[in-house]
């Protein structure tokens, strides 16, 4: 059986000097921001907000400057993530760019696609969408059937993708579609860029149970691109979607998305109730492993691991601490918060949020069979 080792991150004193830095900049310029948007923490966006961000240098941070990047450490990028993330700011639209576009491009395109691109993204000026989700495929990605077809100036895409968060508003994709010929699963599919402008996208929304435009369904009808908007080589894109997961699945926002409903049961707890210094004291404990796990594997990318097995738990672990938080909400407050109070609003929004925690990144069934196989128990 094999183990599970992840690295104890700590951080150097410049990343609390930056945590001040940054708490100050969120007091300033989110005094007004309404607990109805901070809620939806980084499912929330403002495009201004993510210029704001690109001028300060938290975009992009730990990148070349060739590319427009800052060459700071990942620890730095932690406490930035985490900072805005436990205050509930509007990071959404530059996100996935920060996260795993950008990184990405550097690494597969560094001469063609990353220096045209890239800079925009730390500038919070372009913001990116991922396309690998399709319809009857559930979390079996190697099932994918949008095909790329090679062309004289390029590709021609035709196909579906769904649960596409921000195709409506974001600038490009990048899409996981199938070059390769035949029975190939893992290695017959590419990524490809995708200008959300192209004749022959369709984006149609996909409204979710809270009643909002986050979903959507995008067909590709005869899409021409260009032959340069293939990243890296053909028949790469399963190497590179499994290098890009381990960034999606271990950040801070993978056990902070229900933070704003914690606060507020901290302010409403009562001194005097065992009951809530008990439940409560648990859930920030559980917080608190989660932190130390989140970041060992930040401190592991920063060493230049690949920590794909230790993203995956904490991607697990974070969604049952998330998702666990209205019950506890409800078992402890069910009665007392003031309707459309400040409790009241959280716990609402987040219960109807949460189903959604254990599917975005891969779902819990999906992370669990990584874990075994990586564990060597299957």
């Amino acid at each position: 059986m094999q183990e599970l080792n992840i690295i104890p991150g700590t951080l150097p004193p410049q990343c609390e000097a930056l945590r001040q830095e940054v708490r100050d900049f969120v007091a300033e310029h989110l005094r007004d921001f309404p607990l109805a948007r901070r809620v939806r923490n980084w499912t929330g966006g403002d495009a201004e907000f993510s210029r704001k961000l690109g001028s300060k240098g938290w975009i992009g941070m730990t990148w070349p400057k060739e590319y427009g990047g800052h060459e700071r450490t990942s620890l730095e990028r932690y406490v930035v993530l985490e900072e805005l993330l436990q205050a509930g700011a509007p990071v959404g639209m530059h996100w996935v760019a920060d996260r795993q576009s950008g990184p990405l491009l550097m690494r597969y395109s560094p001469k063609v696609l990353a220096p045209r691109l890239v800079p925009q993204i730390a500038r919070g000026e372009l913001f990116f969408c991922i396309g690998m989700s399709e319809p009857d495929s559930g979390s079996d990605l190697a099932s994918i059937r949008t095909r790329a077809t090679r062309m004289a100036d390029g590709w021609s895409i035709t196909g579906r993708k769904v649960w596409t968060s921000g195709a409506h508003n974001k600038h490009y994709m990048i899409a996981l579609v199938r070059t390769g010929e035949g029975s190939q699963r893992h290695g017959g599919v590419s990524q490809i860029l995708i200008d959300m402008k192209t004749p022959g996208i369709t984006v149609r929304p996909i409204i979710n149970q809270l009643g909002e435009h986050d979903f959507n369904e995008v067909t590709f009808d005869d899409v021409r691109v260009p032959a340069e908007n293939l990243i890296g080589e053909e028949g790469d894109g399963w190497k590179q979607v499994g290098a890009e997961l381990a960034y999606e699945r271990a950040g801070p926002e993978r056990y902070l998305s229900s933070t704003q409903l914690l606060k507020e049961m901290l302010d409403a707890a009562n001194p005097d109730d065992p009951r809530h210094a008990v439940a409560l004291g648990k859930v920030v404990a559980q917080y608190a492993t989660l932190r130390q796990m989140s970041l060992g594997v930040a401190t592991m990318l920063a060493q230049g691991m690949t920590p794909g097995l230790a993203a995956s738990v904490v991607k697990d672990q974070g969604a049952l601490v998330e998702q666990a938080m209205p019950d506890i909400a409800h078992d402890l407050f069910a009665g007392w918060a003031e309707p459309d109070s400040p409790l009241d609003l959280a716990m609402r929004y987040t219960a109807m949020a949460v189903p959604s925690f254990s599917l975005r990144g891969g779902t819990r069934e999906i992370l669990r069979g990584i874990i075994a196989k990586g564990l060597g128990l299957r």
